[in-house]
């Protein structure tokens, strides 16, 4: 275990510099890019705990309003989103802006094993914080040899 952290903090300080560059890029701060994924890891947790509410709370205004209340949306995140709800890895990639998206690309094995890619959607609120307005999952591309 204190192998696995030692080597996280390792990659993080290796890869802040092309992280800062790319926010840079979007237009985004590095405060963007840490709130951005502050939400998704807080997300994360939630799930882990089963604590629909804040899941829930997460979600941007449009998603609350799509399912309504906590059940239904945990609901949903159980039945189309295993991997999300339940990873055996987690692995952030990507934030990229494109024609007014703001995309986090997030890596995750499931407890299938498969990987998956998933794309976040984020949305910046009115008060400047920022919430999830949407998740895709995509097939991750073999990196087997």
């Amino acid at each position: 275990m204190r192998r696995r952290i030692i080597l996280l903090a390792a990659s993080l300080l290796l890869l802040a510099p092309m992280a800062s560059e790319a926010q840079e890029a979007t237009g985004l701060t590095a405060a963007d890019g840490m709130a951005i994924r502050q939400v998704i890891e807080s997300q994360l947790e939630a799930f882990q705990r089963d604590d629909g509410a804040s899941a829930f709370s997460y979600a941007a205004p449009s998603i609350q309003s799509k399912f309504g209340d906590p059940a239904t949306f945990m609901g949903m995140v159980r039945s189309g989103y295993a991997a999300v709800y339940r990873p055996r890895e987690v692995e952030f990639r990507e934030l990229r802006a494109s024609g007014g998206t703001i995309r986090q690309e997030v890596l995750f094995v499931g407890p299938d094993g498969k990987a998956v890619i998933a794309l976040y959607d984020m949305e910046r609120q009115p008060d400047g914080s920022w919430r999830i307005k949407g998740v895709t999952l995509v097939t991750a591309p073999d990196v087997t040899a």
